[in-house]
C-alpha cells in the first residue's frame, strides 16, 4: 500500500488490497481483499471495491457504488473473475459494476468512460472506451458496447446485445437488437432514426465521410431492399471506405439482428 495513499481511519481497506499512490479512500467505503486501485482514484464515503476489482488510475468512485460484486447469475459458483475499469473512468453514485463469469472471466468497463449514477453494468459485459451512459441504464449480460457510444438515461439492453461505436441510444428505449456504428436508435419498437451526424462532428469527422456515412445508410434501410441486400451493394458502392466497411461488418457478424428502419 503506498505511503502517499490517504485512507480515512473510518474506511475498511484489506491489507491484501494493491492501492497507488496518491489514492483517497474516504470514510465508510470498503476495499476488500484481491483489489487493484491506480494511482490518483479516488474512492468516496460508502463506496464497496470489491474482491477481483481491477480499478485504473484517476478514476473517481462516487458514493454508494460497488465495483466487482459477484455476477448475478445463478450458474455462478465462486470462480475467480474480474471487473477492470479503465483509467479516468467516472463512476456515479450508486451505480454498480458485477465481475464476470466462467464464460469470459471478467467485465470491462473501459477508458476515459462516465457511467451515471444507478447504472449497472452485469457479468461478462465489454463497454469500450469514451462510453458514457446516463442515468439509470441498466445493461445485461454478455453485452458489448463499443468506443464512443452514448446511452441515454433509463434505457434497458437485452443480454447479448452489441452498440456499435459513436452509436446513440435515446433515453428509456428497450434495446433488443444490434445497434450498428454511428447511428441513431429510437422510437419503440427500436429502430434505426438516422446518422448521429451531431456527435461524429464533435468527434471531428469530415463532413464528405459524414455524407458517406448516410447515404450507406439509405441503402440498407430505404432503398426497398432487404438489409443483407442492402449491405452487399453498399460493400459494392463503397469498397475500401473504412467506416462503411465498419458498419457493414458489424451487420454481417450481427448473431441478434440489427434494429429496423424506425417506424
Amino acid at each position: 500500500m503506498s505511503a502517499t495513499a490517504v485512507i480515512s481511519n473510518l474506511a475498511v481497506v484489506h491489507p491484501g488490497a494493491e492501492v497507488g499512490e496518491n489514492v483517497r479512500i474516504d470514510p465508510f467505503a470498503v476495499v476488500e481483499n484481491n483489489v487493484r486501485i491506480g494511482n490518483g482514484t479516488h474512492i468516496q464515503s460508502h463506496s464497496h471495491i470489491c474482491s477481483g476489482s481491477r480499478i485504473g488510475e484517476e478514476c473517481k468512485i462516487f458514493t454508494g457504488a460497488s465495483i466487482g460484486a459477484v455476477p448475478q447469475d445463478l450458474k455462478f459458483s465462486g470462480e475467480p473473475t474480474e471487473a477492470i475499469v479503465g483509467d479516468r473512468t467516472v463512476i456515479r453514485e450508486y451505480a454498480t459494476v458485477n465481475r464476470g463469469t466462467l464464460a469470459t472471466g471478467k467485465t470491462v468497463v473501459g477508458k476515459d468512460c462516465l457511467v451515471m449514477a444507478y447504472s449497472h453494468v452485469a457479468h461478462d459485459c465489454i463497454v469500450g472506451d469514451n462510453v458514457i451512459m446516463a442515468n439509470a441504464v441498466q445493461i445485461g449480460g454478455h453485452t458489448h458496447i463499443d468506443d464512443w457510444a452514448i446511452i441515454g438515461g433509463i434505457a434497458a439492453i437485452h443480454q447479448f446485445e452489441r452498440i456499435g461505436k459513436h452509436a446513440m441510444v435515446g433515453a428509456g428505449f428497450r434495446v433488443m437488437k444490434d445497434v450498428p456504428p454511428y447511428a441513431l436508435a429510437g422510437n419503440e419498437p427500436l429502430g434505426f432514426s438516422g446518422v448521429n451526424v451531431i456527435g461524429l462532428k464533435r468527434r471531428g469527422f469530415a463532413s464528405e465521410t459524414i455524407e458517406r456515412i448516410r447515404d450507406a445508410y439509405r441503402i440498407i434501410y430505404q432503398a426497398g431492399m432487404n438489409i443483407g441486400d442492402g449491405v452487399r451493394a453498399v460493400e459494392e458502392l463503397f469498397a475500401g471506405e473504412k467506416e462503411i466497411e465498419e458498419i457493414t461488418n458489424f451487420i454481417r457478424q450481427s448473431e441478434r439482428g440489427v434494429i429496423p428502419l424506425s417506424r
